[in-house]
């Protein structure tokens, strides 16, 4: 629409009658917000008359509530202007997109460099969050932000809808970040460019496995790209790196777990997926860390512990004397795999013993068998960003499964471990980590074995005596709930 216009006038307040005349009490036609940008036709007094082509609709404003430009070269370093100052003024996001679209096409193709574009892609990233996060019950708050998304979306931003755990979380498509990312920018554009494009929060939750994986896959070879030039240049600042290993690592992590699950997966694929996530968070500088940064470098470490088993080869142990073990067949349904219990004794499998059956990825190197041989637990994990803890137990009937999820209050994301056998048979160590309402939460905790009731739990190891004197070297080795 810009493109047809020779006069504009961009609409600098909210709420703005557009009248049937140039007079106060005229009718009002129409109800404009900041950011509608508006066909001068003439002026009237202290009225512009105009024309909006998204509505269709004739009228006039007083000219003290718009800004009135012609659209040439000339007037576009002062829209360029105008862009990059309300770029960093939170509210202002509508009107700042309608000058970036102005100076736009105002300006030949060859003189937009990077500034204009990551103006462009911050205000849009801000306007939906903004949207994502409007209180429920405040209708005026919501009606405004609504005007001030369709007043953007008219200049041809666009924004598109993710639902997840009954949330609704509203996403920039990242146009203005794909052209950062093109063209000659500084390092911190490329970086801010490369966290608009990879946020976790903003991948399609309607996505097959085949794309899931895919989308992942491009998101980490853009952060990648960036790392690398950051690396190359030697003037990418420490706490810019943090943030780009603390979003790859995520992503790893996620990619781990869905090459995990494809139909024939490559285990060395999977090995590396792991090793990737795991290297990445551990290259991460915490004394660079900013107080934001950390609670996204504890999130990363959560999604990064959820997939932790995928760095390592899935071995099976084989039962032997006095100790039990597990074998895995297809189900029934495609992509489901159920487990058996295989007695120590002759290694066969025990008559009592039911298959238990999943869709999600059993690592079979988590396995962990009690000194007495009547206690497994097993790592299961359903979904890339939460694994579950089974626990078998041998009783007079018969082996018995618990499936212990880490949490029940339906967190975001999170995992459950197994850390050790207390001597004596009757309690075990279990830890775990999870992510509810943006806080993440560690546990460390004393069971007894029997109930799988929690008898004791702390907040580091060495708070919990019996944790730091019998966790499992193994465990401790390759966790990273201790960080």
């Amino acid at each position: 629409m810009l493109e047809l216009l020779l006069t504009l006038a961009i609409v600098t307040q909210d709420q703005i009658p557009l009248r049937g005349a140039p007079e106060e009490n005229a009718p009002r036609h129409a109800v404009l917000t900041q950011g509608d940008t508006l066909e001068v036709r003439g002026v009237k007094g202290d009225y512009l008359q105009v024309y909006d082509h998204r509505r269709e609709r004739a009228g006039y404003i007083l000219a003290t509530q718009a800004a009135e430009y012609q659209l040439d070269a000339k007037t576009a370093p002062k829209l360029l202007a105008v862009a990059e100052f309300l770029a960093d003024q939170p509210g202002s996001e509508a009107l700042g997109i309608a000058y970036s679209a102005a100076f736009l096409k105002a300006t030949p193709a060859e003189m937009i460099d990077a500034n204009a574009f990551a103006a462009l892609g911050r205000m849009a990233d801000r306007l939906a969050w903004r949207a994502s996060r409007v209180t429920p019950g405040n209708e005026k708050a919501a009606q405004l932000v609504s005007a001030h998304m369709e007043t953007a979306a008219n200049t041809g931003v666009a924004f598109y809808s993710v639902e997840r755990n009954d949330k609704m979380t509203l996403c920039y498509d990242g146009d203005a970040w794909r052209h950062v990312m093109a063209l000659p920018a500084s390092p911190e554009q490329k970086v801010e460019a490369a966290l608009s494009l990879t946020r976790h929060e903003c991948v399609k939750a309607d996505l097959l496995p085949s794309q899931r994986l895919e989308a992942d896959l491009q998101r980490a070879a853009t952060l990648g790209r960036v790392l690398d030039d950051g690396a190359k240049g030697g003037d990418l600042p420490e706490h810019l790196k943090n943030r780009l290993k603390i979003r790859a690592a995520g992503v790893w992590a996620g990619i781990a777990h869905e090459q995990s699950m494809k139909d024939g997966s490559d285990a060395a694929a999977v090995i590396k997926a792991g090793q990737t996530a795991q290297t990445l968070l551990a290259g991460i500088d915490k004394n660079a860390l900013t107080a934001s940064d950390r609670a996204a470098w504890n999130v990363a470490a959560i999604r990064v512990g959820a997939s932790r088993w995928a760095a390592q080869p899935q071995t099976l142990a084989q039962p032997g004397k006095g100790r039990p073990g597990i074998a895995l067949a297809a189900g029934d349904k495609p992509g489901q795999t159920c487990v058996k219990v295989i007695a120590a004794e002759g290694g066969k499998t025990a008559p009592d013993a039911a298959a238990h059956c999943t869709f999600g990825h059993i690592w079979t190197a988590s396995l962990a068998v009690s000194p007495d041989g009547k206690f497994m637990t097993l790592a299961v994990q359903p979904l890339n960003t939460w694994r579950e803890l089974w626990v078998f137990r041998q009783e007079p009937d018969g082996w018995q499964l618990d499936i212990v999820p880490p949490a029940t209050d339906n967190p975001e994301l999170g995992y459950i471990e197994f850390a050790g056998w207390v001597p004596g048979n009757k309690q075990m160590l279990v830890a775990r980590e999870t992510v509810a309402g943006c806080q993440a939460k560690t546990s460390f905790e004393l069971w007894n074995r029997s109930t799988l009731s929690i008898e004791r739990r702390a907040d580091k190891p060495g708070n919990l005596s019996t944790f730091y004197r019998w966790q499992d070297p193994a465990w401790k080795g390759g966790t990273v709930a201790v960080r």
